[in-house]
């Protein structure tokens, strides 16, 4: 009977540990804004050869974390990743520490309270808390991607985020140079008032930090009549009352002086 080595051992475990990074790199390959790909980018990105790379996204098709598109010949993220996405969305610190503190504001607002984190490019909803005494009930769907600019969300990120962090602030000032005097009124007041309604909903919006770092923001989200949209009403002090309590739990000892977006 054959005998395995210590050799022979580490062999296995450093192939094993070299699938696992190849794979890890084809998937970080993807982006929000390059969703699609093809084989030689893919094989680029991966630094190997085609038929290899052929190989990794034949195995990552069969455990749905790739698909592909026979017309365009482009792969894409597959359905797979979204559970895992939801799993590690739900395992986040700032998801358990946030729940009491948003059941809360549901109570005191009566109204959808939304938590949101920063996923590199743009707001993303990890915990959407709904007002079930209400007929009609507001929901937001978890993994919700806001828009960086007209979501009160998204505003908030621009006005406490470091500008290196937000890599589409630049292109956004210029494209829209009033957004500028919006972003310093939110660091001045604290939270976002003035986001556009759509479909007859608005929504207002404030940071949560740890320590000195914005960590997530927390809205509340209403029809344009019950959601008002004066920075002094009663809806907009809850909501800074418990965002503040959060980010002192959190190791927050006042709100930062962000910087001035550039």
């Amino acid at each position: 009977m054959a005998t395995r080595t210590a050799r022979d051992t580490t062999a296995e475990s450093s192939s094993s540990i070299q699938t696992v990074q190849r794979a890890a790199l084809i998937l970080d390959s993807f982006t929000v804004s390059r969703p699609h790909l093809s084989l030689n980018e893919i094989t680029a990105r991966l630094g190997a050869s085609k038929a290899t790379a052929h190989r990794y996204t034949k195995a990552l098709r069969a455990a749905n974390l790739l698909r592909y598109d026979d017309r365009t010949a482009l792969y894409s993220l597959g359905p797979q990743v979204l559970t895992l996405a939801a799993a590690a969305r739900a395992a986040l610190p700032i998801v358990t520490a946030a729940e009491p503190y948003m059941d809360r504001l549901v109570q005191l607002a009566g109204q959808t309270v939304v938590l949101s984190i920063w996923d590199g490019e743009s707001p993303t909803v990890v915990r959407s808390a709904d007002n079930t005494d209400h007929l009609i009930r507001i929901s937001v769907r978890v993994g919700s991607r806001l828009d960086l600019a007209t979501s009160a969300q998204g505003r908030v990120f621009c006005a406490y985020l470091p500008p290196d962090q937000v890599p589409a602030l630049g292109k956004l000032l210029r494209r829209a140079p009033e957004l500028r005097a919006e972003l310093d009124w939110i660091r001045e007041h604290g939270l976002s008032v003035n986001s556009p309604s759509e479909n007859g909903l608005h929504t207002i919006a404030a940071p949560v930090f740890e320590g000195d770092a914005i960590i997530a923001t927390m809205a509340i989200v209403g029809t344009s009549v019950d959601v008002p949209r004066q920075a002094d009403s009663p809806m907009a002090e809850a909501l800074l009352e418990i965002t503040r309590d959060l980010s002192q739990r959190l190791g927050n000892n006042g709100v930062p002086h962000a910087e001035a977006a550039g």
